[in-house]
């Protein structure tokens, strides 16, 4: 058994790495993720609305058969009237076609079915989108908890080649015990941090996993000069707009609106006459029979009838007007709803385009900080070595560039995560957006 594993362990780790860019996990995601197998599902379901609804429009064709066994015993009111029985097998069967020529609530079904049809391509259309956003957001954060683990690791690196140095000075009497203290302090903080970073790193990897199915050794990194464009147009009220037409969100309300008054019609139909064209063709036979007393010879008969059927209904116990009031209360539900989905989908917009234009802003910030910062280390590692700085002036440096750097990052993740959420309010987002941020990526 263990020499078996140990040939497990010795395959794996000959095994070469795998490793994928955002647009290869979010075509694994697309093939693995549960929640969108479960919308694309529910999308598959909500296409039989349309079929559904059709059928009411066509004919219903019906068959019947029986057969029956027959055993008489007769007699009639007279005196010494004597006893007659007879036995026999009586059988037969029918066809039935019902056409409807005239039944307004199925023609409104009908359109409900198209309707409800809508309703579901713009679902699916909003689960695809939230495929694309969940799967950018679990790679940026393993890019992120990448990045931090990284500067954690160099930060601790160079506290600890600064606790070197305050040791040495120590010992040849240029610095107190203070600066020793100081820079142990720091590198023991370093040193939590560090393992905070590696556990926050395998947790983003195992969400990441959740979406996927597995987890690459290797992920592409977002290139260090990447340079990140506005929003096109560069107009908030022209994106509001878009989102409040073209959320899939907003559509598939719009859609609901429309089912609701065509609810409406359909329960009022209920007051209308229904006409129906009947054909029927059928056979019955018995072998024997009792008419008037008299056992006769058996029979065989075909029938066949065509007509049309008017049902008018006149009063069903208020049902049909409750229905109605039911049905009318339920548009204006659906009216109320629609403008809520609305003016969310116009708060998502603002939100996301000023995520776009703060984060741009945000990221030219912390570049200049990242300049500033590694200045300002440089100096103090200068000012130190001539006797102008201590040392907790270079650890102050040092933690300064190294918290720069991470926020750096974070808000060039936060702005790529902003213009795809900016897309999907205006319900746009798809995956040539996902290849154009693949783009940015290191090859």
């Amino acid at each position: 058994m263990k020499k078996k594993l140990l040939i497990l362990s010795l395959a794996l780790a000959g095994a070469p790495a795998f490793g994928a860019d955002l647009l290869q996990v979010y075509r694994d995601a697309i093939d693995y993720d549960a929640q969108f197998a479960s919308a694309k599902a529910a999308w598959e379901a909500g296409q039989e609305k349309l079929p559904q609804g059709r059928a009411g429009l066509l004919p219903v064709i019906s068959a019947s058969a029986s057969t029956t066994w027959n055993d008489i015993d007769f007699q009639r009111r007279t005196p010494g009237a004597p006893l007659m029985e007879t036995k026999y097998n009586s059988n037969g069967y029918q066809l039935t076609l019902s056409q409807p020529l005239f039944r307004w609530q199925n023609f409104e079904q009908y359109r409900q079915g198209k309707l409800a049809v809508a309703v579901a391509d713009a679902q699916f259309a909003q689960a695809r989108q939230d495929l694309i956003l969940r799967v950018s957001q679990a790679y940026f954060d393993v890019l992120l908890a990448q990045d931090s683990l990284s500067l954690a690791q160099a930060q601790k690196k160079a506290i600890a080649e600064q606790l070197e140095a305050a040791k040495r000075n120590f010992e040849v009497g240029t610095a107190t015990i203070t600066d020793t203290h100081e820079a142990q302090a720091r590198h023991d903080l370093a040193t939590a941090q560090e393992l905070a970073a590696q556990n926050d790193l395998e947790i983003k990897r195992q969400a990441l996993r959740q979406v996927i199915g597995k987890v690459p050794e290797a992920l592409a990194a977002l290139r260090s000069q990447v340079q990140l464009q506005r929003p096109q147009p560069d107009d908030m009220g022209k994106w509001v707009e878009a989102a409040e037409a073209g959320s899939p969100l907003v559509q598939a309300q719009e859609a609901a609106l429309e089912i609701a008054d065509k609810e409406i019609n359909k329960q009022r139909a209920g007051h209308l006459p229904t006409l129906d064209l009947v054909a029927t063709r059928g056979r019955s036979s018995a072998t024997g029979s009792l008419t008037a007393g008299i056992v006769g010879p058996g029979s065989d008969m075909h029938t066949s009838t065509v007509g049309v059927q008017l049902n008018l209904p006149i009063f069903a116990g208020g049902a049909v007007m409750s229905k109605d009031r039911e049905a009318v209360a339920l548009r204006e539900k659906a009216r109320a709803d629609l403008d809520n989905t609305r003016r969310s989908a116009a708060l998502g917009a603002r939100q996301a385009y000023l995520g776009v234009t703060n984060g741009m802003a945000q990221v030219k910030a912390f570049e200049q900080a990242l300049v500033s910062s590694q200045s300002a280390l440089d100096s103090n590692k200068l000012g130190y070595e001539v006797g102008v700085r201590i040392n907790i002036d270079v650890l102050n440096a040092q933690q300064q560039l190294y918290s720069t750097r991470r926020d750096l990052a974070k808000a060039r993740y936060d702005t790529l995560l902003a213009q795809l959420r900016l897309k999907a309010a205006a319900g746009s987002l798809g995956e040539d957006d996902v290849q154009a941020i693949n783009a940015l990526l290191e090859k």
